[in-house]
C-alpha cells in the first residue's frame, strides 16, 4: 500500500476541513481504514501521526491550535465501546452520542476561546483542559488534561467547539495558577468585560474550594470592588439615559435625633424612594470559603440588611432592590421599575421625615 492508495470506498473529501483533519480510529475504521492501515500511515516519516491515543492527525506537520482542540475532544469525548456503533460526528437516527459527547474545553483554553486578552494564546498552552463526567475512566495524557465533575454545565458553542461557560472555565484555570497577578487579571477581565457576574464566579470558586488560597481571596476582593464600581456606573447611566430625576447619591438615612437607618445608593427625598444595590451576595460565599467560623457573622450581616429594609418600608420609604445582573441585562426595564415607584409615591401616605447625610 502506498500513499496514493485509496483508503476507503467512501473518499475522505471532507479532510480539507481543518477540523476533520483530526479523526479518531473509530471514524477511520468506519471509512474502511483498518488498524493496520492506520499504523502504516502513522509510522515515522509517514503521512499521518498519532496525536493522542485513538486519535490521528492526517498530515505530518505540527497540529494547529484548532486541531489540538478537536483532538483533545475526540480523545476525551469518545463514547464507551458498547455504544460506539456509528461514526462519531455522524450519529444515526436516535443515536445519542455526538463526536464530543460529554466533553467540554475548560480552563485557560476555554478562556482563550471566550476571547480573554489576559489568557495565553492557544498554541502557547502546554495542555488543554477538558471537562468530563466524574465517571469517565480515561486518563490525562499528552497535552490533554481531564478535569472531572459530577455534572457538566451547559456548553457554549464557539466556532464548533463545545466550551465551558466563563465562571466554570475561570475556576478550572485558577485551580492551576499560583501567580497572584495572573489570577487577578483573569477575574478582573471577566467582570469588566461583562463575561459574568461576580456572584456566579465566586460560587464556582467556592465550589472548587479555591477560596482558602490567599492569592485567590485577594483577587476576589479586587473583583468585588470592580463589580460594585461597574454596577454603580450602570446605575448612573440608567438615571441619565432614561430621563429619571436626579437622586441624592450614596447617602445615609437617620431619624431626627434618632438612630442610623442605614445607607442607600440613591434616594429621592420628595418621593421617599431609595435604591439598594445588591453587590454583597458574593461576599457571603467568599467569607464562608475563607473561614467556616464566619458563617454566623454572615447570618448577622444579612439579618441586619433585612431589618434595615423592613424598617425603611415601615417608615413609608420604598426600597427598590437592584442587582448588577439586572442592570447589565435589562437596564431599560429597571428604569421603568424605578419610574413606577417614583410615580406611585403620590398614592401613598407621606413617609416619615428622615435626615439625609453624605455617606
Amino acid at each position: 500500500m502506498n500513499h496514493n492508495t485509496p483508503l476507503s470506498p467512501r473518499p475522505l473529501r471532507h479532510l480539507a476541513d481543518v477540523q476533520r483533519r483530526v479523526m479518531s480510529t473509530a471514524q477511520l475504521r468506519a471509512h474502511g481504514v483498518s488498524a493496520a492501515d492506520v499504523a502504516a500511515h502513522c509510522r515515522p516519516e509517514g503521512p499521518w501521526q498519532q496525536l493522542l491515543p485513538g486519535v490521528c492527525l492526517l498530515h505530518p506537520g505540527p497540529p494547529t491550535s484548532e486541531e489540538r482542540l478537536h483532538g483533545a475532544l475526540l480523545y476525551a469525548g469518545r463514547p464507551p465501546a458498547k455504544v460506539a456503533r456509528t461514526v462519531p460526528g455522524q450519529p444515526g437516527p436516535g443515536e445519542p452520542h455526538a463526536p464530543y459527547a460529554d466533553a467540554l474545553i475548560t480552563g485557560l483554553a476555554a478562556l482563550a476561546l471566550h476571547r480573554f486578552s489576559s489568557a495565553p494564546p492557544l498554541l502557547s498552552l502546554d495542555r488543554i483542559d477538558v471537562l468530563v463526567p466524574r465517571t469517565r475512566r480515561l486518563r490525562s495524557t499528552g497535552f490533554t488534561r481531564l478535569v472531572r465533575t459530577p455534572a457538566l454545565p451547559t456548553a457554549v458553542q464557539i466556532t464548533g467547539v463545545p466550551v465551558a461557560p466563563v465562571p466554570r472555565a475561570l475556576a478550572d484555570a485558577v485551580a492551576g495558577l499560583t501567580e497572584a497577578g495572573a489570577v487577578r487579571r483573569l477575574l478582573t477581565e471577566a467582570v469588566r468585560g461583562g463575561h459574568c457576574e461576580p456572584a456566579a464566579l465566586v460560587r464556582e470558586l467556592s465550589q472548587a474550594k479555591l477560596l482558602t488560597r490567599p492569592h485567590v481571596v485577594d483577587a476576589v476582593d479586587s473583583l468585588l470592588a470592580e463589580g460594585r464600581a461597574i454596577a454603580e456606573d450602570r446605575l448612573y447611566r440608567m438615571v441619565a439615559e432614561h430621563g429619571l430625576p436626579d437622586p441624592l447619591w450614596n447617602v445615609d438615612l437617620r431619624l431626627p435625633g434618632g438612630p442610623h437607618l442605614g445607607g442607600v445608593d440613591a434616594y429621592w427625598p420628595d418621593q421617599a424612594v431609595a435604591i439598594e444595590l445588591d453587590t454583597r451576595a458574593p461576599r457571603q460565599g467568599l467569607r464562608e470559603g475563607l473561614r467556616e467560623g464566619l458563617r454566623e457573622d454572615d447570618d448577622a450581616l444579612w439579618s441586619e440588611y433585612a431589618r434595615k429594609r423592613e424598617h425603611l418600608e415601615r417608615l413609608g420609604i420604598t426600597v427598590v432592590h437592584l442587582t448588577p445582573r439586572k442592570l447589565r441585562e435589562s437596564l431599560e426595564q429597571q428604569a421603568t421599575v424605578v419610574r413606577t415607584a417614583l410615580m406611585a409615591s403620590t398614592d401613598r401616605d407621606p413617609a416619615a421625615y428622615v435626615v439625609v447625610l453624605p455617606r
